[in-house]
């Protein structure tokens, strides 16, 4: 993989053939998981994240209720808390965090409450995720944040 800070270029570059690639081949994408998830195993271990973090500096992931939950465990605060300290509610009516990046990034790109992390966050880039072909449109989103979601894709339509 180039250097991730042409990842942004790279992705934009390559949008159309992704987008191309899934109107050609959505039927049988739908019908099949397994390319897809032998690419994300395939990359996932090749691409460390910890050396990129580009989608805890810039992505603002959907809190749930859960997740709040779940963090002011790891934080030992109220939920109430947790919320007026971190949070705000976006356009779409979801929790999100109130600045970018991640105010639980560390310098050297750990995660401080990752145990205990938002499921978003657990998830991403989601080229993993059963029935990928529903999120599709959001993987060709993720290309320019995630180096695995990229090489996910281009690898796909290389097949």
């Amino acid at each position: 993989m180039k250097k991730y800070s042409e990842l942004r270029l790279l992705a934009e570059k390559s949008k159309p053939d992704f987008i191309q690639y899934y109107k050609k081949n959505k039927k049988q994408l739908a019908k099949n998981d397994a390319i897809v998830h032998q690419l994300h195993d395939e990359y996932s271990s090749r691409i460390d994240c910890l050396s990129c973090a580009n989608c805890c500096r810039t992505l603002g992931p959907a809190i749930s209720h859960k997740d709040i939950d779940r963090m002011s465990k790891a934080l030992r605060m109220k939920p109430s808390d947790v919320v007026s300290t971190y949070l705000k509610i976006d356009e779409d009516n979801d929790y999100v965090f109130n600045s970018m990046p991640c105010p639980f990034l560390m310098p050297d790109n750990y995660c401080s409450i990752y145990e205990y992390r938002p499921k978003a966050c657990r998830e991403y880039p989601h080229t993993d995720r059963k029935k990928f072909s529903q999120i599709f449109n959001l993987t060709v989103k993720n290309t320019s944040t995630c180096p695995i979601a990229y090489e996910v894709l281009t690898n796909l339509i290389k097949k």
